[in-house]
């Protein structure tokens, strides 16, 4: 099909020019991979998804020390405010003191939910602490994003997204990367019969074409959402391809914007 007039693009890191060589290296350290973005600024998000037919792009940043919450905070609301095209999710770490009045600040400035990476923040996705902070998000309507999966550590295993789950039926989440980056058919188990999305991000190239159709399927297009992983990978190409999995109009439709939006309240 052609593409539609809207696509969000729902996981996409941005990086204030001062820092953001530096992370882009760190991110491509952590997963030993070569990044295929240079440095993770908004002027080269912009550049690469132009022309892409990507409309929106839903903008984070991971707060690896509790100190760094509110800078990422204002800096994601700030390019926000800048570009209209941008949605923007807080940062929140385990350790931060005052997280519901951090959470009532993201809600003032405009941010739309909290993206969290346990992994590389050295915390467990259902820590206690965390937990709490779950349960605040769900009072004030905010969803979560949150990494998931790892074969090398044990702080997001898909099990822990279902503890999530089980606790807060009601609570919006996102497990990015099909709820199980590198423990794909491991989160089918745990998570196939949850409420839940997920985003397909960082997990095409590695499953292939034909698995990352079948695990669409499996889960089923209503839950699932087109992710890029910028600047891990370049969201023109990851689109471009994503376009080549054979999918109907209809689960297009919802993986390019309609899940997208029912997320963000946009349409019921």
């Amino acid at each position: 099909m052609d593409l539609p007039d809207k696509v969000y693009d729902f996981h996409v890191h941005i990086y204030p020019e001062k820092i953001a060589r530096k992370a882009v290296e760190s991110v491509g350290n952590y997963y030993l991979i070569k990044m295929q973005c240079e440095d993770g600024t908004v002027d080269e998000l912009k550049r690469r998804v132009a022309g892409s037919g990507i409309t929106n792009s839903l903008v984070h940043s991971v707060a690896v020390a509790p100190r760094t919450v509110q800078s990422i905070n204002n800096f994601i609301s700030e390019q926000c405010a800048a570009h209209p095209e941008f949605v923007g999710f807080g940062a929140m770490h385990a350790d931060y003191p005052e997280p519901e009045e951090e959470i009532d600040r993201m809600i003032s400035l405009g941010l739309r939910g909290v993206k969290i990476h346990p992994d590389t923040q050295f915390f467990d996705l259902d820590d206690p602490k965390m937990m709490r902070v779950y349960d605040y998000m769900r009072q004030k309507g905010l969803p979560l994003l949150a990494h998931v999966g790892d074969y090398r550590v044990d702080y997001t295993h898909p099990r822990r997204l279902k503890h999530i789950l089980r606790e807060f039926p009601d609570l919006t989440v996102i497990g990015a990367h099909f709820c199980g980056w590198s423990l794909w058919d491991l989160a089918i188990e745990f998570v196939k019969d949850e409420n839940c999305f997920m985003d397909t991000s960082s997990s095409i190239m590695y499953t292939g074409n034909v698995r990352a159709k079948e695990l669409i399927n499996i889960y089923g297009a209503d839950r699932c959402l087109f992710g890029s992983d910028f600047p891990m990978w370049d969201p023109k190409a990851e689109l471009e391809n994503f376009m080549t999995l054979g999918l109907t109009d209809e689960q297009y439709e919802k993986t390019l914007y309609i899940n997208a939006e029912r997320v963000l309240g946009i349409r019921k």
